[in-house]
């Protein structure tokens, strides 16, 4: 029962965020690029940290945040992470570093995650980002653009993303 509950409480959550968005910065030039990523999909971050330099934004400008459904027992020097439980049953995320990097004014947000995630879209929606990329099977509600490609396909992803952003004038 509180599982459904606190399903529902998300969507709410969500939906509210969604209505509450603030898109008049969209078309602001990629400065800093944040990164929502399913853990138990993908776990090599280097490779997101590298497509900094690709797309001509340093390394400290890019922020990668996890999400995994639970804490591994085994320690990590992962701080970005969140979990299934950092999220109360009314739809609030009780991890200051999430909270802290939702509130960031990034430029551009990746989300890298296959199809719906009810905690990641959360995230994604309550986001203070400016322009927000999803990837396949994505809700269309949270994103200015979806590339129609599977987040294993690293490469294609990273090719795709770099001739929109040139199109649409983000990067140079």
């Amino acid at each position: 029962m509180f599982k459904k509950l606190k399903q529902k409480s998300l969507q709410k959550q969500t939906e509210r965020n969604i209505r509450q968005r603030d898109a008049s910065q969209v078309n602001e030039p990629l400065t800093k690029l944040g990164l929502l990523v399913d853990e138990s999909e993908f776990q090599d971050f280097e490779e997101l940290y590298d497509f900094s330099m690709l797309l001509g934004i340093q390394r400290k400008d890019v922020k990668v945040f996890s999400f995994l459904p639970t804490k591994q027992k085994l320690p990590s020097l992962r701080q970005n992470q969140i979990y299934h439980k950092d999220f109360t049953w009314k739809g609030e995320i009780h991890n200051q570093n999430a909270r802290e990097f939702l509130e960031m004014p990034f430029d551009v947000l990746i989300g890298y995650y296959k199809g719906s995630h009810e905690f990641l879209d959360l995230m994604v929606s309550a986001s203070k980002a400016k322009f927000k990329v999803g990837v396949a099977r994505a809700d269309p509600r949270f994103y200015d653009l979806i590339i129609e490609i599977e987040p294993e396909e690293i490469s294609a992803f990273k090719t795709e993303l770099k001739k929109y952003l040139k199109i649409l004038k983000k990067i140079s």
